[in-house]
């Protein structure tokens, strides 16, 4: 979550839930007892639900490596990328292997397959409205994605609200784990300065779930979801990840979450309001985003 500042904006999260989404693990300053006490949440229950697990270097390489490949070729399998990781880096992994990793890492092939979501979720699936639907301005259609983020010893999960006309970033969120809970905290930050007509998501567990269609009903937003494995049902999201990835992720190393944090600020600044975008003709999403919106006004 981006830096709120002091501990009064912090407590604007009522709920503890999103407080103890807040608590950085191996803060170079701050301890985590003292993090609790600042947020006033039960340290026990911290360690509880996000438990220390430290991976080994190994185990860190080869989900840098899943990565890269499935940021390349999203189309590929647990299968192909096991075939990729013992052809081209002279690994000795199996296919189970990978395919945990690759659900650890939130990760999964983009093609149309059965049983794609569980059978608790399938009552809240929503169809998908975007289908030969025009989007010809701001806040008609925000699409929301997670992805996995690396670092230099560890990762973190990063969730964003982009709108479909503008590709303007409308906000994110940071997580060490993938509990919803920072997903629903960072829409409810959003829904509350602004809302859309539709948002569209895949039909992962983050949104085929009532916490999540009650948050969007209640607010009055229709709900999207992609087709089974559709690609391209959510390509601009895509398609904005890997442009993040390939213009700072692959090309640094981040040693802690306020770093990858500060980055973030940074690049979501520069990306909406000076980085020419080429779908809106050399245009920054911004200049679309509020000029829309005046449009609407007028």
């Amino acid at each position: 979550m981006k830096s709120t500042g002091s501990k009064k904006n912090l407590m604007k999260f009522s709920n503890v839930k999103d407080r103890k989404t807040l608590i950085e693990f191996g803060h170079k300053h701050i301890t985590v007892k003292r993090q609790a006490e600042l947020l006033e949440v039960n340290r026990s229950s911290v360690y509880r639900k996000h438990p220390v697990k430290t991976l080994s270097d190994e185990e860190l390489f080869i989900m840098r490596l899943v990565d890269e490949i499935h940021t390349n070729e999203p189309t590929w399998g647990y299968r192909t990328i096991t075939t990729i990781l013992r052809r081209d880096h002279g690994l000795l992994i199996n296919k189970k292997r990978v395919r945990r990793i690759m659900r650890n890492m939130g990760i999964y092939a983009i093609y149309p397959k059965p049983n794609l979501s569980k059978r608790y979720h399938l009552q809240y699936i929503r169809p998908y409205l975007l289908r030969n639907l025009e989007i010809n301005r701001s806040n008609q259609v925000w699409g929301v994605d997670i992805t996995y983020i690396r670092m230099k010893k560890g990762f973190m999960y990063l969730f964003i609200i982009i709108d479909w006309y503008s590709r303007y970033i409308v906000d994110y969120e940071l997580s060490s784990t993938l509990d919803k809970s920072f997903v629903l905290s960072c829409l409810k930050r959003a829904l509350s300065i602004q809302k859309p007509e539709i948002i569209n998501s895949d039909q992962g567990g983050h949104f085929t779930n009532p916490e999540y269609i009650k948050l969007l009903e209640d607010s009055g937003v229709k709900i999207s979801m992609d087709g089974k494995g559709q690609c391209l049902d959510n390509a601009i999201t895509e398609r904005f990840f890997r442009t993040l990835k390939y213009e700072r992720i692959y090309i640094n190393e981040y040693e802690t979450p306020r770093e990858l944090r500060t980055m973030l600020n940074q690049y979501m600044k520069t990306y909406n309001t000076y980085r020419p975008h080429s779908s809106l003709g050399g245009a920054c999403p911004v200049d679309f985003y509020i000029k829309s919106k005046l449009n609407e006004a007028a």
